[in-house]
């Protein structure tokens, strides 16, 4: 790092490495939602298939970021752990007078952080 001021001082180099682990943690992240095998022989649907990792890695960041900065157990989260937690919900989709009712299971350990997630998102200005 010649010619760049403060360069050659540790908090220089700390926060450079930092950064440097931040890019091989969303690469991790990007390999675990399926960017680590390409889908198939064609240039065209590997394309696809890299848009698609691509879109479920931000998609995963900024449900971090927007709903789940609090929770220290799913703020810095892997996709498995997500998966595991979130995705994987004992609920049941409920219709009643031409309104939808997401019914979680009591029980469940992640029903207060899923609903706390689920209202937060709700709240957000719609874009467009």
């Amino acid at each position: 790092m010649r010619g760049i001021p403060g360069s050659h001082q540790r908090q220089f180099l700390d926060v450079l490495h930092h950064d440097h682990a931040e890019v091989e943690d969303r690469v991790r992240t990007n390999k675990a939602m399926g960017l680590h095998r390409l889908a198939s022989a064609s240039w065209e649907v590997n394309c696809g298939w890299v848009l698609a990792a691509n879109t479920a890695c931000d998609l995963d960041a900024w449900l971090c970021l927007l709903a789940l900065h609090d929770h220290d157990a799913l703020a810095g989260a892997g996709p498995d752990t997500m998966r595991l937690r979130l995705c994987h919900l004992p609920a049941r989709l409920a219709r009643h007078t031409r309104r939808r009712f997401l019914r979680l299971e009591r029980t469940w350990l992640w029903a207060e952080v899923f609903a706390a997630c689920w209202s937060r998102l709700s709240v957000l200005p719609a874009v467009g």
